[in-house]
């Protein structure tokens, strides 16, 4: 994503933000979370959020990445949106 936002960009809360706990709270912590409920992933990602923080080049939606690749692509959303993209952050 040249000229994108980085992780290593992110705020300092995205930096150290404890993502297996938002993820407990956001999905259960299942990862490969798709409930049909629009959201996908551990960090329950919009597929738009997703694609607009560069998720594409992990996958083609978020429940189909990794857990790293997921929070790579959150801490490119903290920069976008914040932390309150989470309503569990």
């Amino acid at each position: 994503m040249a000229g994108g936002p980085t992780a290593a960009a992110a705020p300092a809360e995205a930096r150290t933000a404890d993502w297996d706990a938002i993820a407990a709270c956001e999905s259960g912590g299942d990862w490969k979370a798709n409930t049909g409920n629009g959201y996908f992933g551990g960090l329950q990602f919009r597929q738009s959020s997703w694609i607009a923080a560069g998720g594409l080049k992990y996958a083609p939606r978020a429940d189909l990445a990794t857990r790293e690749e997921q929070i790579i692509v959150a801490k490119r959303l903290a920069v976008l949106q914040g932390m309150s993209a989470w309503g569990c952050a």
